[in-house]
């Protein structure tokens, strides 16, 4: 009797009985089979699960200490950084955390459109990913305001005005949103309400999201099934022969990239937690002030892509419901480009040159417009965000004729031996 049919028996057997903990374990970890070939853009996945864990974690924590009202929520978080042991170091870890969260995820984003994870019989694990994408934007969006600071407050506020901007319902909607007619301790209290329960969907989904690649199977660099191909390896005859179990594996490669991530995410943290005004912006160490504007209103820089599109669209028949339109286009258009894609291949490195310039005018697109969505409104500015939107919308509106049109590279097949 082998060891593992051996602890089944006993109190791992037991547990058996009730919960199939060594089936999950088996299903998804042990007997797991990721391709060999995975490389540093695979860190991303599970980085971003690390990160998710630790934001709930050190949220609890932070909510143990706060005062969701108008005239404490400011106090209380000064309270957390100077009085409550190691408050401060909680506080640097879930602000760092939010900006290190959507890093990760918009490189393990970009990681899918080089290597077509988001192609068939992915496309569903895509979709829920791009769920997780918009949950998380609305954990942050709601997590702004709570610190009750300038930034704070009048981000929120331009940011809720966008809803008065819907023709007809606009003004109700705004209202509804903030619960009163203005930012107000409303506001803020139904916002912390939201920013504590949607990281716990967000864990649910992602969830979800892992179930569904362990249907499918993970996808590789060169876009190969494994579950296609020749069959029987050193583990087991049936497994995918270009296929190595997840643990111990790639747990142990997994955790070379923590330790280096934390080596980098503790020096932010300890050395420069503000990282000069784009983690933690200066106005936001002042208390929110309703009879005071600062001099320029910016989200924080994960939001500052789309808002330099909102900008970048002037209004209409007096009304910024174009610009509104544009902005949640750019997010709603991602859940189509599993269908935009028509090339026979699906990693860029059997794709042709057209395919690779228009990922890296997509690429400069968003990180321009995350800087321009920085800087005051200009008439250079706003030409210059209205040129990179439309390249932005460009990468996925020409992709079923510039991807179909262009000529691939013949991709490598595995027989068996």
């Amino acid at each position: 009797m082998s060891a593992e049919q051996t602890a089944t028996t006993g109190f791992l057997g037991w547990i058996d009985q009730r919960f199939p903990l060594t089936k999950v374990w088996r299903e998804h970890l042990s007997e797991y089979y990721a391709p060999k070939n995975f490389n540093f853009w695979y860190y991303m996945g599970s980085l971003a699960m690390l990160v998710l864990v630790m934001q709930i974690l050190t949220g609890i924590w932070l909510a143990m200490n706060y005062k969701p009202s108008a005239a404490d929520a400011f106090a209380s978080v000064e309270y957390i950084m100077r009085d409550v042991n190691w408050g401060w170091l909680l506080r640097y870890m879930h602000s760092t955390g939010a900006s290190a969260f959507f890093i990760l995820i918009y490189l393990h984003m970009f990681r899918a459109l080089l290597y077509g994870s988001y192609r068939k019989p992915r496309e569903l694990l895509w979709i829920i990913g791009v769920v997780i994408y918009l949950a998380m934007m609305a954990t942050a969006f709601f997590g702004y305001l709570l610190p009750w600071g300038q930034m704070s407050y009048w981000g929120a506020q331009v940011i809720v005005n966008l809803f008065s901007a819907v023709p007809v319902v606009g003004e109700d909607l705004s209202v509804w949103v903030r619960g009163d007619y203005v930012i107000s301790d409303a506001t803020l209290n139904r916002f912390y309400a939201f920013h504590y329960l949607v990281p716990f969907l967000l864990a649910a989904l992602v969830y979800i999201h892992i179930v569904a690649l362990h249907k499918v199977g993970s996808n590789n660099p060169d876009g190969v099934e494994i579950k296609k191909g020749p069959k029987g390896n050193r583990w087991s005859p049936d497994a995918p022969a270009d296929g190595i179990p997840f643990h111990p594996y790639y747990t142990v490669k997994d955790l070379v990239g923590i330790v280096v991530f934390l080596a980098i995410f503790a020096a932010i943290v300890f050395f420069a937690p503000d990282l000069g005004g784009l983690f933690l912006e200066g106005p936001n160490f002042q208390p929110a002030d309703p009879l005071k504007t600062p001099l320029h209103i910016a989200p924080v820089w994960y939001f500052t892509p789309f808002y330099a599109m909102l900008r970048a669209v002037p209004p209409m028949f007096g009304s910024q419901f174009p610009g509104v339109v544009v902005m949640f286009a750019a997010i709603l258009i991602m859940f189509f480009l599993p269908w935009l894609d028509r090339s026979p291949v699906k990693s860029v490195r059997y794709k042709g040159p057209i395919f690779k310039v228009a990922l890296a005018i997509f690429a400069i697109s968003f990180v321009v417009l995350a800087y321009l969505g920085l800087q005051p409104a200009s008439p250079i500015a706003t030409l210059m965000a209205q040129i990179f939107t439309v390249l932005y919308f460009a990468f996925f509106l020409l992709m079923p004729f510039y991807s179909k049109m262009e000529k691939t590279k013949p991709v490598p097949e595995r027989v068996a031996s």
